[in-house]
């Protein structure tokens, strides 16, 4: 199959594909899962401390007496 065949089998723009691509090409797929599940890690972790950050401003408003 041609890379366009691909794209509209799975209704994907050939930028896409190229951007997969680039970003993929040299990976396996045990490479590729790794990745997927460190970003999925990173974005838990990256919540965990935006909320973190929240309790660590809210308590200093109390400590202030603000609230």
């Amino acid at each position: 199959m041609t890379v366009e065949e691909v794209c509209r089998q799975f209704q994907i723009a050939e930028s896409t594909w190229t951007r997969w691509e680039h970003q993929y090409g040299g990976m396996g797929v045990d490479d590729a899962k790794r990745l997927k599940e460190l970003e999925i890690e990173n974005a838990r972790l990256k919540k965990l401390l935006a909320e973190a950050e929240l309790d660590k401003e809210m308590l200093r408003e109390v400590a202030k007496g603000k609230l």
